[in-house]
Formats: structure tokens, sequence, C-alpha cells
């Protein structure tokens, strides 16, 4: 259609003229066009052309006192080799592009690693710390009314088989958290997608130093190492989670209590045992919460070590924290 109309306006600004020179016009303005038109073929296909004999037949001419040139925007350009895309070049290049997919390794921890003889010497180190430290608490000598001090203290006997005790059951409770969690990441990575599974599993301090490479705001390389924690330590509070609940089943159902004023009805054990249910969910939730805010805080200071420490001080505060909330809204945990 566009060429029928050239012609027709052509035919309209040659009125007047002899009819020998207007057919030579037209002739010439459809040679052009054709060659024009022929040229950016040529050039989208990448297929060698030349010049034609007379150049004189592209320069631009009137049509209706407009300027067209060349006929086509793209012809001016068809011979400049710059513009014109060769594909054998493209081809010799492709193995120099490399287009990878982010991958997902995955690194499989052993199921008993909790009893390995490092993790388990400092799991008993800081069981036997815990409970033997509030034993060597110095206390001030009493001074009665008159302010003397009483020259023979008050003897106290010192019980040393209960906090034993009590460190063997930290250390059966944390090496059980331990290989629960070895369990829930094999089952995360059977039935979990590989991304997910590789989100759950990852190291997290390794995760932020990445990420501290990135030039990143504070304010958003603080919110992706929080949500890399919890996602990265959630799996081992489902697992102390699981095991704490173990423990509050076997105290209430179980275990024999060979007092008889401690026995209590069935009803009583049930309401007793989801209340602890409650109580436990909140303080580990808590937990999980915290450690994921303070992680996101001490890698600010450093990526690494920071997100460790400020993970570890928000596990532990966490509990607290709550309590105290709990306490001043007078509700009961």
């Amino acid at each position: 259609m566009a060429g029928i109309s050239l012609l027709l306006n052509l035919l309209k600004s040659a009125q007047g003229s002899s009819s020998s020179s207007s057919s030579s016009a037209l002739l010439i303005h459809s040679h052009a066009l054709f060659t024009a038109s022929a040229a950016a073929s040529a050039a989208a296909a990448d297929i060698p052309i030349s010049l034609p004999p007379n150049p004189s037949l592209l320069e631009p001419f009137l049509v209706m006192g407009i300027s067209v040139a060349y006929c086509d925007a793209g012809a001016a350009t068809a011979w400049n080799e710059n513009f014109i895309p060769n594909l054998s070049s493209a081809t010799e290049n492709e193995t120099s592009i490399a287009f990878e997919c982010k991958k997902y390794p995955i690194e499989h921890r052993p199921l008993f690693s909790a009893f390995q003889l490092r993790p388990l010497a400092l799991t008993s180190l800081r069981s036997f710390l815990q409970f033997y430290l509030p034993l060597i608490e110095i206390h001030p000598p009493v001074e009665d009314d008159d302010d003397f001090t009483l020259d023979v203290p008050e003897e106290r006997h010192v019980d040393l088989l209960t906090p034993f005790h009590n460190s063997l059951k930290q250390i059966v409770r944390e090496t059980s958290a331990v290989t629960i969690r070895r369990v829930l990441e094999r089952l995360a990575v059977h039935y979990c997608s590989q991304r997910m599974a590789w989100k759950l599993l990852k190291d997290v301090s390794k995760s932020a130093r990445r990420k501290a490479k990135r030039g990143m705001p504070a304010y958003l390389f603080w919110f992706n190492v929080s949500r890399t924690t919890f996602r990265g330590h959630a799996l081992g509070i489902v697992a102390s989670w699981i095991v704490q609940m173990i423990v509050a089943f076997y105290r209430y159902f179980i275990r024999k209590t060979y007092n008889v004023g401690e026995n209590h009805k069935r009803e009583e054990k049930i309401r007793l045992f989801w209340k602890e249910v409650y109580s436990s969910t909140i303080k580990f939730s808590s937990s999980l919460i915290f450690a994921s805010i303070g992680a996101g805080i001490g890698a600010l200071f450093h990526p690494s070590i920071g997100q460790w420490i400020g993970s570890s001080l928000g596990d532990l505060a966490g509990p607290f924290i709550i309590i105290l909330v709990f306490e001043k809204l007078h509700l009961q945990i």
C-alpha cells in the first residue's frame, strides 16, 4: 500500500512534464526502493551484498516537499560491518559465554556426630560447668546486730551428687537433640525441594560472610542474615522441642512416684502436660526469633564471629525476655 500511494504522489507532482521523463523518474525511484529493501533484507540475513553500479540512485529525493533518505532506515547502515551481526564470530565465542545456574550443595553431617570425641567433650565440659560453678559461689560472712562478725561460720553441707546427675541429664539432652536434628536434616533432604533443603542445612556463618561481600545496605544485610539464621536454626530448635516433649511425657505419664501425696489424677497429668507443651513452645519460639535478631545485629560488627555470638546470646536471652513480658502482662507461661 505504501508503494502505491508513493506512486500516486509522484504522478501528481509530475503533471505538466513529459511522459518520457515521468516514466524514467518512476523507474529510478522504484529501483531505489527495491535496492534499499533488498539491502536491509540482506543485512538482516548476513548475506554479502555489493553497492549498485550507480550510487546516485540511493541519494535523498523529494516527495511532496518531504526529504526521504534511501526510503529505508536500515539501508544506510547496511554496509557498515560494525552493525551487521556475524554469525560465525558468535559461534566461535559461544564457548566463552557461560550461563551457570545457581547450585545448592548439600553436605550431610554424620548421623551420630554428637557422640564424636570433640563434640562430646565440649558438651560434657559445658554441662558440668553449668551445674558445678554455682557451688563455688563465695558467700560473705554473716554479721549480727552488734556489727560483730561471728567467729564460727555456719558449716554447710555441699551436695556434689545432685549436680553430677543433672550434668549427665543435660549431656543426654544435648546429644539427643543433635541426633534428632541430623534425622530431621535427612527428612528435609528427602521430602523438601533441593533449594529449601539447602536453606535449612547451609552454614549460616559462611552465608553471612558471603553476603557481606555484596556491598548491600546495613538494614538489608541485617534482614538477610536474620532470615538465613532463622532458617538454619529452625531444625535445631525443633529438635530441642521434641526432646523436651519426650522428657515431659516421661515425667507425667511413665515415671512412677513412690510418694502417694505427689500422685495426680489422670486429668491433672494431662493438664500439666499440655501446659508444659504450651510453655515450651513459647520459650523455644522466642529463642528462635531472638537468635535470628541477635545474629543480624552481631553480623553488622563481624560477618561470621559476630553472627555466631549474636545468635548464641539471642538464644539464651529469648526465654528470659518472654518470661518478663508475660509477667508484665500478668499471663501464665
